[in-house]
This record gives structure tokens, sequence and C-alpha cells, in this order.
């Protein structure tokens, strides 16, 4: 089995039918009047949709449902949420800098900064941290990380629940070099739907 995420960018009918399609997730824009974290493409993403499916190459029958960017992604769950409903998804997706190699890259995301982002959000319901192996639809931008995080609503929109101490956050815009240049991070707030 395998994991396709599709970044939408206009308002269009979301409902994908393929075959082997085993799961759908559909995150759609929360158009909030004051997002706490909005940067780089974020306020152009209309929808995140995540597919299950048994092969990677139905994608074309995909995208001619629902036009975006289509990644084929591995898949894990540093910290498991059991149901997406009503919780509010913070995106993040951006490219691995040149000046990283894959293994600085990975150790810099996986290893340095995915532990310490539980103190950064201490009352996170959820995160999915997805690593782009295969950039599907031609002329895509080049992304390589795709992270969901999901909050209640009201923890979301309150910067003093959102995030932990100073310190958590000082020490994370002190790792962000070590994957990501931050002119290249966008992000978003999603409603994500269980499908």
């Amino acid at each position: 089995m395998e994991k396709l995420d599709l970044l939408v960018w206009d308002d269009v009918p979301l409902v994908v039918e393929v075959p082997g399609l085993r799961s759908v997730t559909t995150s759609v824009a929360a158009d909030l009047e004051k997002p706490t974290i909005l940067m780089g493409l974020g306020s152009s993403l209309r929808a995140l949709v995540e597919l299950w499916v048994d092969s990677y190459d139905i994608w074309r029958d995909v995208v001619e449902q629902v036009p975006g960017d289509l990644y084929l992604v591995t898949s894990s769950q540093p910290q498991a949420r059991a149901d997406v409903s009503g919780l509010l998804t913070h995106l993040s997706w951006f490219p691995k800098p040149d000046r990283l190699s894959e293994e600085e890259f990975f150790h810099g995301w996986h290893e340095v900064h995915t532990p310490t982002t539980g103190a950064l959000h201490p009352l996170r319901q959820g995160y999915t941290r997805d690593a782009v192996a295969r950039t599907l639809t031609p002329g895509s931008p080049a992304v390589r990380a795709i992270v969901s995080e999901y909050f209640a609503t009201e923890d979301y929109l309150d910067p003093a629940r959102l995030f932990g101490s100073s310190e958590a956050l000082n020490a994370s815009i002190e790792e962000l070099p070590l994957y990501a240049d931050y002119a290249d991070v966008s992000s978003c707030p999603l409603y994500a739907k269980e499908l």
C-alpha cells in the first residue's frame, strides 16, 4: 500500500474514485480571519487530499479528477491521532535545501526537530510526517516534506495555548536551518474531514 498527498490550489470538487483506493482524508482551507501561522504559499492552498492506494500507478486518474500537485510519500506518525474530525490541521510543506545532503536533511528534520515539537506544541493532538519520495505531476514544485499537526481550534487560535515555553520556541527557530530555509516554508490551517 502506498500514500499519495495531493496539494489542491483551486476550489474544485474533492471526490476521488480510483481503483485500489483504500482510504481518503480531505482537509480543506480553514479561511480563518486571523490565522495564527500563515507562511509562504499557505494563503493559496485550498485543500490537502491524502490517499492510501494499492499502487501509485493510478496517479493520472487522481489528478484528472482533482487537479493539483501530487506526491508519493512515506508516512509516519510520531504522535498518533485517533480521529481528525473536528480538529484543525496545521499543514506545513517545504523543499530540502540544496545546501543539505539527504542525510543531513533527515537528521535535522527527524532526529533533531521532531523530538522537540512536543514541547513546542504541548496541546497538539497528533502529528503526521510525510517525506516525499517522488513528485508525480510534471512541473510541480519541489517539495520534500509535508507535515500535518492536529489541534483543537481553540488551542490553535490562541498563541499562548498553541506554543509552549519561549525556550521551546527559540529552540525550534534555531533548529530550522538544519532541515529547511525559512523563505521556502509554507504553512496554513485546514479543517480535516475523514471521508
